[in-house]
């Protein structure tokens, strides 16, 4: 039996293969599409006149200012050259859309709310832009079956409140909620801050409406808990970063609204006592933990320093890392006792021998409390983009590892003036959110940039983790596929790509690109 060729093995390969060898050293994008690919053709006016003609001259975008925001992320780290973008009102455009671009081959990106941070709604080159931001109706809701049908460009903040107004909650939470679509979310798999309680989209998607990139309607949306009749086809689409077809409607499992919430902060002395209670806080909590949060100085110093009417929740207890814990439940006196007997369990130096260990903690008292402690965990973000430069990473490793890669980093960049390597994530699901700050003028560093990667992927690849858990692969890590799959499990996935899509129309340059999968012999 012929032994699996490890990440390592698989990326060497990659690595040595001289067709993409200067391609490692580029900056723009972190991609390794220098040079549009000539099979795809360009818009002309004829195009134009036809795609105003299906989705009318309102929802066909030409002009470059109005073109500037799609053709930028929300970060202003990829820029693309799109000279067409269009908002289709139905389904049935949507379809119309895609059959033309198929036939004449023009390259074409799906975008919803443009907040991913990978680069994958953005165009490389001149691909023309679908924007979802129209397709955003609820079609219907199952207040029996807590089963939500709705298109993708609807708001998941928007959705949430109407799921709320009926005694239910979206199951995800993230904190581009005000601008995200529906859509986005499920075709990059977001994860946010509850999967803890929740689990991933590939639980709570029943089923999905999807356009084939010739046009064609694969209708998937069988809003059913059980259906067990064959292959789950809808799942391929989530994760799939628009490049199998494009998501027109989705339909969801809504947990029950929470009446009884609690957000409580806790100042830790070290990691290993983040880990305890995290450890702890599963045992005791059980059913109620909701979200278990950490972050450390570094970041809560930026939130406090750019954020504004942010003020340190515990400035008598300073520490090197805070652990943010929410409950969710039914029964407020049966879930205050819990929390209240597992906040003085880990204060208490007879039971777990912490109390030394962690520095403080407050429980918030209200809604605006929580909202106020959310804040700081949900803003480190926006911090971070005020601060100027940052190179973002979103990995996932067994929880003990998750700092000792912030360490290394630190250690990586000592020399490197005004330079700060910050960490924090979501301890629930193993996600270790690796940020470094630099000054703006850096943001375009080659050397800086060089010095992190690709020796953060190789780290996390080689220690178990996943170079991408929640922000999915885009332009930035697409090069870096290779340690994240073998050469089989790379071209069964070229092979579904070249099923679905055999034209390559769809989002290219992204997430599998052909020299990628060429190069390591996929």
């Amino acid at each position: 039996m012929a032994l699996r060729r490890p990440f390592s093995s698989t990326w060497k390969l990659f690595r040595q293969n001289e067709v993409l060898g200067s391609s490692l050293q580029k900056f723009y994008s972190s991609s390794i599409a220098t040079t549009r690919d000539s099979k795809f053709n360009s818009i002309t006016e004829e195009d134009v006149t036809f795609f105003r003609s299906v989705v009318g001259p309102c929802n066909v975008v030409t002009s470059a200012s109005a073109l500037e925001g799609f053709n930028q992320d929300w970060m202003h780290t990829f820029q693309g050259a799109s000279g067409l973008a269009l908002r289709p009102t139905s389904t049935t455009q949507v379809q119309e859309i895609l059959q033309h671009c198929n036939q004449r081959r023009l390259a074409v990106v799906p975008q919803g709310g443009n907040t991913g941070l990978v680069g994958g709604s953005v165009p490389v080159f001149d691909e023309v832009v679908l924007s979802t931001s129209r397709l955003d109706q609820v079609l219907a809701f199952d207040p029996v079956g807590g089963i939500l049908t709705c298109q993708a460009g609807c708001v998941l903040e928007t959705l949430n409140e109407y799921a709320e107004e009926r005694g239910f909650v979206m199951p995800l939470d993230l904190g581009a909620k005000g601008s995200c679509h529906i859509g986005g979310n499920v075709s990059t798999n977001a994860g946010g801050l509850r999967v803890i309680r929740h689990g991933s989209l590939h639980g709570s998607v029943l089923g999905l409406e999807v356009v084939l990139p010739d046009g064609q309607l694969l209708d998937l949306n069988r809003p059913l808990r059980k259906d067990n009749t064959g292959l789950p086809l809808h799942h391929l689409f989530i994760g799939a970063e628009g490049t199998l077809g494009v998501v027109t409607a989705v339909s969801l499992l809504l947990p029950t609204r929470p009446s009884v919430v609690n957000v409580a902060l806790l100042a830790c002395s070290s990691f290993q006592t983040v880990q305890e209670i995290f450890m702890e806080a599963r045992r005791s909590l059980g059913e109620i933990i909701s979200a278990v949060e950490f972050f450390d100085r570094a970041s809560l110093d930026l939130a406090l320093r750019h954020l504004p009417g942010v003020a340190d929740p515990l400035p008598a207890d300073s520490a090197p890392f805070y652990v943010l814990l929410e409950t969710q439940g039914a029964h407020g006196e049966h879930d205050t006792e819990k929390l209240h007997n597992f906040l003085a369990a880990i204060m208490s130096e007879e039971e777990l021998d912490t109390k030394l260990r962690v520095v403080g903690g407050t429980l918030a008292q209200g809604a605006q409390q929580q909202q106020q402690l959310w804040r700081i965990r949900e803003g480190i973000t926006e911090a971070l983009a005020r601060a100027g430069a940052v190179f973002k990473y979103d990995l996932s490793m067994p929880v003990p590892l998750m700092y000792e890669l912030v360490e290394e980093m630190r250690a990586r960049l000592r020399e490197e003036e005004d330079v700060s390597v910050v960490g924090y994530g979501h301890l629930g699901d193993d996600n270790l959110h690796l940020n470094i700050s630099a000054p703006s003028e850096r943001q375009s560093c080659t050397r800086l940039r060089g010095l992190i990667e690709p020796f953060v992927y190789e780290w996390t690849s080689n220690r178990g983790g996943s170079i991408s858990a929640e922000h999915g692969i885009g332009q930035a890590k697409a090069q870096y596929m290779p340690l994240a799959h073998t050469p089989l499990a790379l071209n069964l996935m070229r092979r579904i790509k070249t099923l679905f899509d055999p034209n390559g129309i769809m989002n290219p340059y992204k997430l599998l690109p052909r020299q990628i999968c060429n190069s390591v012999g996929a």
